[in-house]
């Protein structure tokens, strides 16, 4: 039986409590920015002073106001809190208002005079690309001589691909609250998903060293990797705030700021070559990935390579060579999103798949099928020279084909669309393979904290963050497992850097992995400890002890598990302990863009099946069918809700979310109204979730052997994509079959209707070349 979600009743009544609903402290103060009309220019002048002399205003911070490092970037620090000379994407914040209230604040943000030089903005990719503008060198990951191979092969394709970004419309806005108490500590309460990160990054602004700074996250409103680096800044303005005036200070993002000031989903463009035979069996690939990584570099290096190593999907081939880019343009900074470019990276795959099935003339389930990864043999590495653990690939695409009736609805969508003229149906399935562990090896450990009180209550600390996936449930029911204890013993506390330092974010579908599993640890420390007070209480061998049923037993007799603790107490055994762990076995070469990165692969598939109309392009999703490998469960409801909501989060950005931007770099998509995310209409009208029974326990040590479920699903959107394409295929005359379908992602209604004219009255489409390097 499931344990239900630890906050669901605070979700349902309201009184779950997020970062900006806190008790305000006495005299809290708001901040608001001032926003750059430009993408890119030189600040020459700020005046503040009619700001100042504003009713309510205590500060306008600006770049001079820093004390410590102007800075916020991850991993290279090209990304000042508040730039000090050129504005980089428009709307950059240049200065913030401090006030009583954010009314007030926002009444004094429009006194605050900036003079500005305007430069020359690169506002798209393809721009950044002409002008050879990138973050970094490229990145590259070659296997065999895909050269050679591409010469060699029977059949040859060429292309090129975009694909759009996506916000993560998270419900709970960017938030922070900061307070410095008397002792000089900062105490920091943000929506991150990382507050070891935003601990530092704070300190390095205030100039402090980290254990001035403590880190809290209450809990998220949803996060998605939208917090993972991007809390940092808010978090490191509101602490500059309240450093400046000596007062408590909340920010919290409107819903356009937010838009228009964060990262989203990369934007990427690929170009590809791929080589194949009279079957359609790869032979060869070499694709150059383009990232838009905005004004600063974030998290893109990391996203790209996993967009790198993702390319191939459920998919051997056996010679590669990709190479990827980030390129460098006047946009806000993008970032983490569910599936870390893992899902760009498979939307090229699935691209190439399809593509060589049209051209051959095959069903393209059946050119899938012939390429998926084997689990014996060379058939069964990957590009990066890692084996794929545990491969229960081709029994998953077996049993759903059977469960989804595959075959007997393909007969059905050809039928009707024989006798429909502006109407038709497609069908389409997908696989996903997806590495599990951070890219960063140094990222995959945990900490957790245990604390036993006398009364045989049990408090639990873990590093990971809940923003409403479940992995606080899900700590309950391991630490229940472990005690033996029911769960009303047990309270899991607010993640907080003065309880567990050191963590890592709560990404890369590791949350329940690594926390789970320093928090059995410290659980299993315990136990060791009270097994020996126990045996002698019951007078019986160490061995003979076990904790279960609340209750501790052994020599036929059961003890209540306080009664161990108490006795435990009085012989001054420890009821505290720490727990962590180590991903064993990982490794990685960025340079030579090879190891052993993943600790083990999440597997699924989904069928889908569509209805397109010719004259608008506006399809309805009438049914999906996933299979999706969760190993052994360790909530089956929460699993069920990830796999639901992940495939809708991923349905969206591949169908109806595209973000538009004007000549200057302004975001026209900043609101609801502009940015269309899945709403009821959208979701399937059959939504069947069924999750895969692995005939073979797992290899690796795997946390009761659950596997990780918060992205995976996503990527199994692309079937939806993939079930539009077949769609638009069938408008192509009778007399033509459509030898390739060039839609766009995201699909929308105008990018169908564009694809259903052109397989009506055919025209070349010219091939993009690869390039040498």
């Amino acid at each position: 039986m499931s344990l239900k979600h630890e906050s669901a009743i605070g979700h349902v009544t309201g009184r779950a409590v997020y970062t900006d609903e806190m008790h305000p402290p006495a005299g809290l103060l708001s901040l608001y920015p001032v926003q750059a009309p430009h993408a890119h220019a030189r600040i020459l002048e700020i005046d503040t002073r009619a700001a100042l002399a504003q009713p309510g205003v205590h500060a306008v911070l600006t770049a001079h106001d820093v004390p410590g490092e102007n800075d916020t970037g991850p991993i290279l620090h090209d990304e000042p809190l508040i730039p000090a000379g050129t504005v980089e994407f428009y709307g950059q914040a240049v200065a913030w208002v401090v006030a009583e209230d954010e009314a007030a604040a926002q009444a004094a943000a429009r006194h605050v005079t900036v003079r500005y030089e305007p430069l020359a903005a690169r506002i798209t990719l393809a721009q950044a690309i002409a002008e050879q503008q990138f973050h970094l060198p490229p990145a590259h990951v070659t296997r065999g001589d895909a050269d050679a191979a591409l010469a060699a092969a029977p059949h040859r394709l060429s292309g090129a691909l975009d694909i759009g970004g996506q916000d993560h419309f998270y419900l709970e806005t960017q938030a922070s609250w900061v307070q410095i108490d008397g002792e000089g500590i900062v105490h920091v309460v943000a929506s991150t998903q990382h507050p070891t990160e935003t601990q530092l990054i704070v300190a390095r602004v205030l100039g402090l060293p980290a254990h001035r700074v403590v880190c809290r996250s209450l809990r998220m409103g949803g996060g998605f990797g939208g917090k993972e680096t991007q809390a940092n800044p808010y978090a490191g303005v509101a602490a500059l705030a309240a450093w400046r005036t000596g007062r408590p200070v909340r920010i919290k993002l409107l819903r356009a700021h937010d838009m228009q000031l964060t990262g989203k989903r990369h934007p990427f463009h690929a170009r590809y070559e791929v080589g194949f035979d009279d079957a359609g069996t790869l032979q060869a690939m070499k694709v150059q990935l383009f990232a838009d990584g905005g004004w600063s570099c974030d998290l893109s290096p990391p996203v790209l390579m996993r967009a790198m190593v993702h390319v191939d999907n459920a998919y051997y081939c056996p010679n590669v060579a990709l190479l990827g880019l980030i390129g460098k343009t006047h946009l806000a900074s993008n970032t983490a999103f569910r599936g870390f470019g893992g899902p760009q990276g498979m939307v090229v795959g699935e691209e190439l798949l399809d593509r060589i099935a049209r051209h051959l003339g095959l069903p393209p389930e059946t050119v899938r099928e012939r390429n998926l990864y084997r689990p014996d043999g060379e058939r069964n590495t990957t590009p990066y020279h890692q084996n794929v653990v545990d491969n229960h690939l081709g029994e998953l695409w077996t049993q759903l084909l059977g469960q989804s009736d595959f075959t007997a609805r393909r007969r059905a969508v050809d039928a009707f669309n024989a006798r429909r003229e502006n109407v038709r149906r497609g069908l389409a399935i997908t696989p996903v393979k997806f590495g599990i562990s951070f890219n960063k090896t140094e990222y995959n450990q945990a900490g957790a904290l245990v604390h036993v009180y006398l009364d045989g209550s049990i408090q639990l600390n873990h590093g990971g963050t809940e923003m409403g996936q479940g992995l606080h449930t899900k700590m309950l029911e391991v630490a229940r497992r472990v005690l033996g204890v029911r769960r009303e013993r047990l309270v899991l506390m607010t993640t907080s850097t003065d309880k567990v330092p050191n963590t890592s974010a709560t990404a890369a579908s590791s949350g329940s992995d690594l926390n789970g599993q320093a928090l059995k640890a410290a659980c299993e420390t315990l136990l060791e400890r009270l097994r020996p007070v126990a045996a002698a209480l019951l007078g019986c061998e160490t061995g003979a002890v076990s904790f279960a049923d609340d209750a501790v037993h052994g020599g036929g007799t059961t003890l209540r598990f306080e009664e161990v603790v108490a006795a435990a107490y009085r012989q001054r055994v420890s009821l505290s302990a720490t727990g962590y762990y180590r991903t064993p076995d990982l490794h990685w070469d960025p340079k030579a863009g090879r190891g052993y990165p993943f600790y083990y692969f999440a597997f699924g598939a989904a069928v889908a099946e569509v209805e397109v109309d010719g004259y608008t392009g506006v399809h309805r999703l009438l049914r999906v069918d996933i299979l999706h490998d969760v190993g052994e469960s360790l909530n089956e409801t929460i699993d069920r809700g990830q796999i639901e909501g992940g495939f809708v989060q991923g349905m969206g950005w591949l169908t109806c979310e595209e973000l538009r931007w004007n000549a200057q770099g302004r975001l026209l998509t900043d609101a609801p109204s502009t940015y269309k995310i899945p709403t009821v209409g959208e979701v399937p009208h059959e939504f069947r979730v069924a999750l895969f029974q692995r005939s073979q326990p797992p290899s690796t040590d795997v946390i009761f052997g659950s596997k990780a479920v918060g992205e995976p699903p996503l990527m199994l959107a692309i079937a939806v994509r993939e079930a539009l394409r077949d769609a638009v295929a069938a408008f192509a005359p009778p007399d033509r079959a459509a030898r390739q379908v060039a839609l766009g992602a995201p699909a929308t209604p105008e990018a169908v209707w564009r694809a259903i004219e052109t397989v009506r009255a055919p025209v070349a489409v010219p091939a993009a070349p690869i390039e040498a390097g």
